[in-house]
């Protein structure tokens, strides 16, 4: 029988893979509220990177721009698609890592000087990835009325149609 941890494993690797089919797919100068989406990218990347884990335990990472997880605030580097599919590859090995070292016991303990158990702060990334991905979706598929596809553990053979819904 699965774990617990095993099973948040395999979703959360899906939900990467998500987020790389968007990164795929998107229109990396669409404004969402006069920010482009590639920032949008940024920030869903950074909070996974810091929020997976511990947020009040966390080193940004070299090249990091203080307050550059806030799309909304004017940054000097604008990431390229390959810097952010970088960025991502790195901060899912991290996150898979992460669980697999996990056990079921772990999730309902609350890491060092955080007020958050495991599992509450794994569910709040996944919901705040899905978010984004669901808005980059959106973006997308107003600009090219095609539907980006969308996979799960199960369904992950649909990738060898293309990143597009058929």
């Amino acid at each position: 029988m699965e774990t617990a941890c095993e099973m948040i494993a395999r979703e959360t690797d899906a939900n990467f893979v998500n987020l790389i089919i968007a990164l795929k797919t998107y229109d990396r100068n669409a404004l969402v509220k006069g920010v482009p989406a590639w920032r949008f990218v940024y920030h869903t990347l950074h909070s996974a990177d810091k929020w997976f884990f511990n947020p009040n335990v966390y080193a940004e990472r070299p090249g990091f721009e203080a307050g550059s997880d806030n799309p909304f605030k004017p940054i000097s580097h604008e990431w390229s698609d390959a810097e952010l599919l970088d960025l991502l590859e790195q901060v899912r090995a991290k996150t898979m890592d992460y669980l697999k070292k996990l056990d079921d016991r772990q999730l309902h303990e609350c890491p060092p000087d955080c007020n958050f158990t495991r599992l509450e702060l794994i569910l709040m990334q996944f919901r705040h990835m899905s978010v984004h991905i669901g808005m980059l979706h959106g973006l997308t598929v107003e600009k090219t009325g095609k539907f980006p596809q969308y996979v799960s553990p199960h369904s992950m053979d649909r990738l060898q149609n293309g990143y597009w819904d058929a």
